[in-house]
This record gives C-alpha cells, sequence and structure tokens, in this order.
C-alpha cells in the first residue's frame, strides 16, 4: 500500500503537500534471505517521520537504501521526486556511533567543513557554514578548534549533527543518531532536534528503536514489524508543537500513542488513538 496522509503533528505548520522522499516497492534480501518485504511510503517537507521497529528487524538496512548506500534489490527511492541510485547532493546523514564518523585527527571545524570544501566551496566559505552550523548546535568558536576525542560523547554527536547540518540539506535521514549517549544527553539531544526542525524547517527521517523517542520527536511514525520487516501502520501524531520530555511524556495521549505503536511492532494492532 501507499500512504500519502496529511502530517497532522507538531510541524505541521511547516509543511507543505510537497513529497520529499517516497520509497515504492522497497525491499532487500541478502542471498536468498528476505530482510525488507517491498514497502510504500512518503515523507512531506518539513516533516519529522520516525522509523521504529526492534532491534534486528531491518531498520538499518532500510535506511541505507534510502540513502543510496547499498542497492535495494526491488522498488526504487525518489528524492523530489528524481529517482535516487546513488548518494545524492541534499541528503545527509547523521549516524549512530559518532566515534566512527568524525576525524580524530583533524579539529571539529575541519571536520564539519569538510564535505563543504568537497563540494566545492573556497576555505573562507566553508569555515564561514562549519561555525554557523556549530552554533545552531550550541557549540562555539572554543569547541571548533578542540578535536572530537576532547568533546564528550553529547557533543559530538552535536558535531556530526552541524556537520549533516552546515550543507542546508533537502533531507536529513538520522541512524538511531542517540543510542549512544547517556539517558539524560539523550533527551537534550532530542530537544535539540526539535528546535532545529522547527526553526530550519528541516524534514528528517529518523530511525530507532525507542518507541518513546519515536513518539515524541514525530509528525508520523512507519511501525516496522515481521520476518521479513513491513510497514504495519504509519501512525499520525498530533501533541502539539511545544515539547517536552516531562509535560509531553505524561500525557494520556502520548501514552495511547505509545501502546498503539508498542502493539504495532509486536505484530498486534495495539491500542486505538
Amino acid at each position: 500500500m501507499t500512504i500519502h496522509r496529511s502530517p497532522t503533528g507538531p510541524n505541521s505548520a511547516h509543511t507543505s503537500s510537497a513529497v520529499i522522499l517516497e520509497a515504492r516497492g522497497l525491499g532487500h534480501s541478502y542471498n536468498d534471505r528476505a530482510v525488507l518485504s517491498p514497502m510504500d511510503f512518503t515523507v512531506f517537507e518539513g516533516e519529522f517521520v520516525c522509523i521504529v521497529g526492534p532491534s534486528g528487524v531491518g531498520k538499518t538496512t532500510l535506511l541505507r537504501c534510502l540513502a543510496a548506500l547499498q542497492p535495494s534489490t526491488s522498488g526504487a527511492v525518489y528524492v523530489r521526486s528524481e529517482r535516487v541510485t546513488q548518494p545524492t547532493a541534499g541528503v545527509a546523514l547523521v549516524f549512530q556511533d559518532y566515534s566512527r564518523s568524525l576525524m580524530p585527527w583533524s579539529s571539529v571545524l575541519a571536520n564539519v567543513a569538510l564535505p563543504l570544501r568537497a563540494a566545492g566551496s573556497s576555505r573562507a566559505s566553508a569555515r564561514t557554514d562549519a561555525l554557523r552550523a556549530l552554533a545552531l548546535v550550541g557549540l562555539d568558536d572554543v569547541a571548533a578548534g578542540m578535536y572530537p576525542w576532547q568533546l564528550s560523547g553529547g557533543m559530538q554527536q552535536r558535531v556530526a549533527i552541524a556537520r549533516a547540518l552546515a550543507s542546508r540539506p533537502t533531507l536529513l535521514l538520522m541512524d538511531e543518531p542517540f543510542a549512544s549517549v547517556d539517558a539524560y544527553t539523550r533527551a537534550d539531544l532530542e530537544d535539540l532536534m526539535q528546535r532545529l526542525q522547527r526553526e530550519l524547517s528541516l524534514t528528517v527521517l529518523l530511525v530507532t528503536h525507542d518507541i518513546d523517542e519515536a513518539v515524541y520527536l514525530s509528525d508520523r511514525v512507519i511501525a516496522l514489524n515481521g520476518r521479513p520487516a513491513h510497514v504495519a501502520d504509519i501512525v499520525s501524531v498530533d501533541l502539539g508543537s511545544r515539547r517536552d520530555q516531562l509535560t509531553t511524556k505524561g500525557m494520556p495521549e502520548f501514552a495511547e500513542l505509545r501502546a498503539r505503536v508498542h502493539g504495532l511492532i509486536r505484530g498486534s494492532r495495539g491500542t486505538t488513538s
């Protein structure tokens, strides 16, 4: 099924009807073992969408296929109606393991500026844009001159997010970006992404196994289950435009949505909201 639902979540004020990302019959197999059943879904401009499912269900494989980091074995991916067969400009990625995605021998500023320089920006322009991106994630000029290994895990992930934002991407893909940090830092980074998405009108697709995180961040949640994985349902989330870790997660509506998504990834229909 192809699902085109109007976003009704916290960022719908920034959302148009334009489709940024579309998966059409997208599936993947390793040799003869199917991992992803053919699936169809869309991400609209200005949306924050989370893909949630249990560990090992194939979420990272799906994201890698969406980013064209590995070819799918069926179906196709479209970004702004153009079929994508290789990594493309305008799509930025943030990975779970910041320690492997950042270059420890280069300064924070050089890490963030690297993709800008690779895309042809002058040294001065790349520096300006990199410093702007670092400021967006709360890192100042002092942090810019440090090396990644001198920073905490949460600050390193902020650097990775800044590097992804520096080129002003059309689409930001995030693969369990907060899974490697402690609970307090995770909540802080979730709120950072809420603010950035709202202020910059970002289009974000984030993969997570954390149901609370998916509901808290999303306009819509794509719930995966089964082996091979398939889209159990796509759940609209309407929890207001300003969310708070304590207030929002204490709302009855949040609990109902969490229970519904939990039921979906376990294979039942869950609690309707």
